[in-house]
């Protein structure tokens, strides 16, 4: 499928930003079912271009001057082949497999998560179905909810009150999996979809014996596909995040964002 995505992030301030710093994820990773045909970053400012820890491809914003607002456009094409039962191809993998069975503060697998996963999958997690049946289980315990969560909600938290979005799916899906010994990394994305508060997107890779890297959106219970384009991997939403920044001066801040996905001929 080729999807044809615009991404606009526009940040408001009520006082001057003397300086700012922003790290940008907004840019598709090119893997083995995913190439990016054409892509455009328009920032106030000049983009410094690297590849991170994670092989995602990264632009730092630096303002320097007073401002009172950033609006960051993102255009571009993005070539996604289908995927059989969520299996990944080649990537690009700067980190042993083993690096993604660590445990951050939005993923940390309290004792209320162990009980609940081992009742989930009492013979533990060893295929693509166990992945989509603890999905399953997530969703049926957490319902999707705008507005209750925030980036700082942790997986314990999810778990305690009920509902979530699509990272707080991902990073309780993580807490489960990471929880078990099993490694796992948060994606954040676009989903070429007819739900439009989804073509924004959040989900979880799964490494299994055998398969591989396994890709499974959590919130849609399905393995991911043609409709899902990647723009980071790491182990949580802090560091997979589109956007993220630092400061002096600005007073409150306020953040619009607009996403669309559309779908055209290859």
């Amino acid at each position: 499928m080729k999807q044809f995505i615009t991404h606009v992030t526009h940040y408001r301030y009520t006082a001057p930003v003397i300086y700012s710093i922003q790290t940008l994820r907004l840019t598709p990773r090119d893997d083995e079912h995913q190439r990016v045909l054409r892509w455009q970053i328009d920032a106030p400012g000049e983009l410094e271009r690297q590849v991170d820890a994670y092989g995602n491809i990264t632009h730092t914003l630096t303002l320097n001057r007073p401002h009172t607002e950033i609006e960051l456009r993102v255009t571009g094409q993005v070539l996604v082949e289908p995927l059989v039962r969520g299996a990944l191809g080649g990537e690009d993998s700067r980190l042993p497999v083993h690096a993604y069975c660590v445990q951050t503060p939005l993923t940390q697998a309290d004792d209320t998560i162990m009980a609940f996963v081992r009742e989930a999958l009492p013979g533990g997690l060893n295929t693509p179905e166990d992945a989509l049946a603890l999905a399953e289980a997530i969703c049926a315990r957490v319902a999707y909810e705008p507005g209750t969560t925030d980036v700082t909600t942790a997986a314990g938290q999810v778990l305690a009150l009920g509902h979530g979005v699509c990272q707080d799916h991902a990073h309780l899906f993580l807490a489960c999996v990471r929880g078990l010994g099993v490694p796992a990394r948060y994606v954040s994305g676009y989903l070429y979809t007819a739900a439009e508060h989804a073509a924004s997107h959040a989900w979880a890779d799964v490494w299994l014996p055998g398969a591989g890297w396994t890709s499974v959106d959590i919130t849609n219970r399905q393995f991911a596909s043609e409709c899902h384009c990647r723009l980071a991997v790491a182990r949580d939403y802090d560091s997979a995040s589109p956007v993220r920044g630092v400061r002096s001066g600005g007073g409150e801040e306020s953040m619009e964002a607009t996403v669309q996905v559309q779908a055209g001929q290859q």
